[in-house]
This record gives structure tokens, sequence and C-alpha cells, in this order.
């Protein structure tokens, strides 16, 4: 329903399908998009996977309307937040960034919040010259999204600027800190995207996978997995608090939440 799938020339193209919805992330398409990423993982064929988005934007992020695809029980407790938000957040995302083939995300428009735990987990990122990163979520009593690449990505200084402010981070500002390895005219994103990718699956596969994984291994080496782990508890006590403060999980200070992503936009 949200995303399509393809194979040529050794390359998986996993495209979110959503764009009337600027790419909002459900249960539903999550669900779907985890699946894509299995099938390109076993898939013999595949050497290198690019993750795309269609539509003016990459993701606006986790939808903030009620989801069919997970039904709200009666009293929501933090504990049902926690189970849900530890799969299809945490665990998809570390799935994503482990599995044993080079991926790269081509990212246009914007790139809000839960966004970030789609192209983060790639091990390239092709941004388009009108693509902004950024996760406002201080304006909802939580300390930054689920999967906090952000220092990593980012450094520690420029981590903390975007998340007190919520500003977004320009493909230009990212490209000079390193989260984005190229930026291109949005017109050629695609064509740039699926030449990088052709140019990697001509190398050995063993060697692309022995290669991914001795730079993974380095970082969790130097305590990325352990952190993420980690902060990943500090944004759940975002919602701890939030559950105290209205009895509602998610969508405490939403109005402030929507001010702050149109001042993003």
């Amino acid at each position: 329903m949200y995303i399509l799938y393809d194979v040529a020339d050794s390359i998986a193209t996993i495209t979110l399908n959503r764009p009337e919805a600027a790419n909002a992330q459900n249960g539903a398409l999550l669900e779907e998009l985890n699946d894509a990423w299995v099938k390109a993982a076993e898939d013999p064929e595949v050497k290198v996977i690019i993750l795309r988005a269609e539509g003016k934007h990459f993701s606006a992020g986790h939808d903030l309307k009620p989801d069919p695809s997970t039904p709200t029980p009666a009293k929501i407790t933090l504990e049902d937040i926690y189970n849900i938000e530890a799969r299809r957040y945490l665990e998809f995302s570390l799935r994503w960034r482990n599995i044993p083939k080079p991926s790269i995300a081509a990212v246009q428009g914007r790139c809000i919040a839960g966004a970030l735990l789609l192209c983060w987990p790639c091990d390239l990122i092709i941004a388009a010259d009108d693509a902004k990163f950024s996760d406002p979520v201080v304006a909802m009593g939580i300390g930054g999204v689920e999967y906090h690449g952000h220092t990593w990505e980012l450094g520690a200084r420029k981590a903390k600027e975007i998340l007190f402010t919520g500003r977004a981070v320009t493909a230009e500002e990212a490209e000079k800190v390193g989260m984005v390895n190229k930026v291109v005219p949005r017109a050629d994103l695609d064509a740039e995207t699926r030449a990088l990718a052709a140019q990697i699956a001509v190398m050995p596969s063993f060697g692309l996978r022995q290669a991914k994984r001795a730079v993974n291994q380095t970082l969790d080496v130097q305590g990325f997995y352990a952190a993420i782990q980690s902060v990943f508890d500090i944004h759940e006590t975002g919602h701890g608090n939030a559950l105290s403060v209205s009895g509602f999980p998610v969508l405490v200070n939403l109005n402030q939440m929507k001010d702050t992503i149109k001042s993003v936009n």
C-alpha cells in the first residue's frame, strides 16, 4: 500500500509511496518498509539498496494522526508506548543499519523527526539541494527522536543546537559536517543516487559486507550501540512525563509542535 519495491542491475530500490501525506509514517508503512528491507537483504541478486521517496518531501516523520493499524487501548501506559516504539523505531532502524549490504538514502524536501530514523541507518546519504533535516520534538517535551543518531551524525554542539532550537539543517550544512555524502540539484537526485549505487554494485559482495561491518563495528566499539540503547530510554521518559502531565502519550504540546514544524517548512 505504501511502499514500492524494484530490483534491477543488482540494485534494490525501496520507495516511500505516500506523497499525499508527505510520506508520513504510520504503523502500516513502517511494517511494509521493514518487509522491503528484509526482502532486499535476503535476495542474493541484490548488492546495493536505495531508499528513496515519491513526492515533494522525503518524509514528514511519524504520522501524528490516529493509526488504524495500531488499535488504541482504553488506557494507554508507558509500557504500551515502549513496546511499540522499541520495535517499530529502535529495532527497525538498527536492523536496517546492520543489513550486510551497502545502502543509500536519497533525500529531498523535508526530512523531519521520525524521517531521520529512515535515512540515518543508511550507509550513504545523497541530498537534493532543497533538502532540510530537523528534529523539533523538544517542543513536545521529548529530548529527540527514538534513534539518537544526532551526536554521531552532527557532532555534539551542532546536535544540541538543532535540538534546542528545532531549526532545520540545510543540505549544505549537513554535507559540511559529514552527515550527507553529496548534495545535488533536485532534478538530478535519482540519477546521481543510481550512478553511485551502480559504481558500488561492481564490487565483490563479500568485500562490501566486510567493509561495512568494519566501519559499523568501529562505531559500536566507540559506544554507538550502547548510546543508542541508552538514549532510547531517555526518549521514553518524555512519554512518561507527558502521561503524567496530560494522560496522553505523544501529542502533549501538539499545537506547539505543529507551529514548530510550520516554522521549519
